[in-house]
């Protein structure tokens, strides 16, 4: 069973998306499914473009009556933010999308900071939408992620304390970060790079270059010209 024509996540796959094609049998797929009755009527998990092979992973159970929950892989959670055009990524992020979730608030001393609560986070949904489309960016006000329970947790105490901003990464881009957060100190009175420091500090006196002087008498009572050399000085004959 191949994909006809392009079927969406969390919804049910129709007659018309899928064909049986004849696949060399030293080829065929594992677990590669060979009967319509096994694949119309059931939930996608994932999308599915057309020519690509039907396979059991991409399929929710049989159970399954489509939705976003039919999409949530096991032992993860969906959790819906609400978010503003710039929170949200100017509406770039989408659907498949990775982003790292930013908290910003006041501490337990009252001190302004932003820190990274959660790294590569999944987009499952975008309002309503669990599709994107690539061609157009989408502002929205609620977006949907893809968390484990215990990121979940953080989240809801992230967004309870602070405000939270979305920041898109790459979707090749795994790893995590890894940071202490921002001050208002890091802002008011940054520290300077160790390049900034040495361009503000005093230069160092420069060793002049090797080069011949011809210096003009010093006096009428002077023998004549004299060649300097760095520090010495040597009597020059005149013609």
């Amino acid at each position: 069973m191949v994909v006809q024509q392009p079927i969406e996540a969390g919804k049910a796959i129709g007659a018309d998306q899928v064909r049986i094609i004849e696949w060399p049998g030293s080829a065929v797929p594992p677990d590669a499914l060979t009967r319509s009755a096994d694949v119309v009527g059931r939930i996608a998990r994932v999308p599915m473009l057309r020519g690509e092979t039907v396979l059991p992973g991409k399929l929710a159970p049989k159970t399954a009556t489509g939705g976003l929950a039919s999409i949530i892989p096991e032992g993860k959670r969906a959790i819906t933010v609400h978010v503003n055009e710039v929170i949200a990524v100017a509406g770039f992020a989408l659907p498949g999308s990775y982003v790292d979730v930013l908290a910003s608030g006041k501490d337990a001393d009252n001190q302004p900071f932003s820190r990274t609560v959660l790294s590569r986070v999944k987009v499952l949904a975008v309002a309503q939408e669990t599709t994107a489309s690539s061609d157009k960016p989408k502002v929205v006000s609620a977006v949907t992620l893809e968390l484990t329970p215990l990121e979940s947790e953080k989240l809801d105490l992230a967004r309870n304390i602070g405000v939270l901003s979305l920041v898109l990464r790459n979707e090749l881009d795994t790893g995590e970060v890894n940071s202490a957060g921002a001050r208002l100190s890091d802002i008011v009175h940054p520290q300077p790079s160790s390049g900034a420091a040495r361009a503000a500090s005093p230069a160092a006196a420069a060793v002049p270059p090797a080069h011949t002087v011809a210096a003009q008498p010093r006096s009428r009572s002077s023998r004549g010209a004299e060649e300097i050399r760095g520090a010495s000085r040597q009597p020059v004959a005149t013609p």
